[in-house]
């Protein structure tokens, strides 16, 4: 009788731990994860090039843009009215790019442009990962346009967002800095066999 009760136990045991597959859970090794919501404003900067400096200056207009766009959006709750705004800040986003390549004495021409359908590739924040595809977004050229980019949602505010573990930080994630998510373990199978060779069950 004891043994059956342990049995039980093993079994419900073994069950509970079983994962149920939804947001931020893993299946067949992919991610199946997605934190922006569907009605999002995002923002794409690409870089001159790949060259330090360039990404350096795109960094720089990174912190100098979403400096001013989160003081724009801070208290709207509407998307229209958040789409409607910065539709018309448009020429002002460009003025700051502009600036901030000045003060480097920088002469890239820069393009500034709003859209729907703005082309985003896949990319992966921690493990989560975010499919390429066509994004509401104001879309940021320095120079070529031929370096990695950098993106982030301006609504809802999540510029900030370190979606790996859901601090705040001001560190950027390249498309180069993809990784893989790790393998999962195969410790449980063998415990759970090893319980079942001890119960005399296999």
């Amino acid at each position: 009788m004891k043994k059956l009760l342990f049995i039980v136990m093993i079994f419900t045991i073994l069950f509970l731990s079983i994962p149920t597959f939804g947001k931020g859970e893993q299946r067949d090794g992919a991610v199946d994860y997605q934190v922006i919501p569907d009605e999002a404003i995002r923002l794409r900067i690409l870089a001159n090039s790949d060259a330090e400096a360039d990404q350096k200056i795109k960094r720089l207009v990174r912190d100098n843009v979403n400096e001013q766009i989160t003081k724009w959006v801070a208290h709207i709750t509407d998307i229209n009215e958040a789409r409607a705004l910065l539709q018309t800040k448009i020429p002002e986003i460009k003025e700051i790019v502009e600036k901030t390549l000045q003060k480097k004495s920088i002469s890239h021409k820069v393009n500034v442009s709003y859209g729907k359908k703005v082309t985003f590739p896949t990319k992966l924040y921690g493990s989560y990962l975010y499919p390429a595809g066509e994004y509401e977004a104001v879309l940021i050229t320095i120079g070529a346009g031929e370096g990695a980019n950098w993106w982030c949602v301006l609504f809802p505010p999540l510029c900030f967002l370190d979606f790996s573990n859901g601090t705040t930080v001001a560190a950027e994630t390249d498309e180069k800095e993809l990784i893989e998510p790790e393998e999962d373990e195969e410790e449980p199978v063998k415990v759970k066999f090893f319980l079942f060779e001890w119960l005399g069950l296999s």
